[in-house]
């Protein structure tokens, strides 16, 4: 397939968009869930934050990365802008690297240890060292993650650094 028409373009963004949008906001969950997690000794409530963590890291954020890569992928390939064309596209791509490692796979071990451990354990758990590592770890990934996506969202707007020499 050749370049897209205008509105084809329109179409395949506004995809872009809404995947972003979708990948952004669950790491702002999973900061808000972690919060809410870190600040209560109500045992049901920290077992539900990490529970809805872990399903959140087996379902739209896969769906969220896979949706975005594509589309961007495609806005690269089917577009002026190319994969490798511009400084400001591989920073982007770097960042997308580092946010799936972080998303959909950061989060899935991080959220599965503490999720299994609080629901058998109950509060307890949280006194295990295990989980206090697994609980910076997993803070750690989720500052990461929005700082990381933040990014990539300047950088679609700014676009800095100009074009690659040929």
């Amino acid at each position: 397939m050749g370049k897209l028409s205008l509105n084809q373009k329109k179409w395949l963004l506004l995809a872009h968009l809404l995947f972003s949008s979708i990948m952004l906001g669950g790491a702002v969950i999973f900061l808000v869930l972690s919060i809410v997690a870190a600040t209560t000794t109500d045992a049901g409530i920290i077992a539900a934050s990490y529970r809805v963590m872990h399903v959140l890291s087996t379902t739209s954020v896969r769906a969220s990365t896979i949706g975005t890569i594509v589309t961007g992928v495609l806005l690269s390939v089917w577009t002026h802008w190319g994969l490798f064309r511009y400084y400001w596209l591989i920073a982007k791509e770097v960042l997308t690297v580092f946010a799936i490692a972080l998303g959909p796979i950061g989060m899935y071990v991080w959220t599965l240890p503490a999720s299994s451990s609080v629901m058998s354990d109950g509060l307890g758990a949280m006194q295990n060292p295990a989980i206090l590592v697994n609980s910076v770890q997993l803070w750690t990934g989720i500052i990461l993650q929005v700082l990381s996506l933040a990014a990539i969202f300047l950088l679609s707007v700014f676009k800095p650094w100009g074009k690659r020499k040929s």
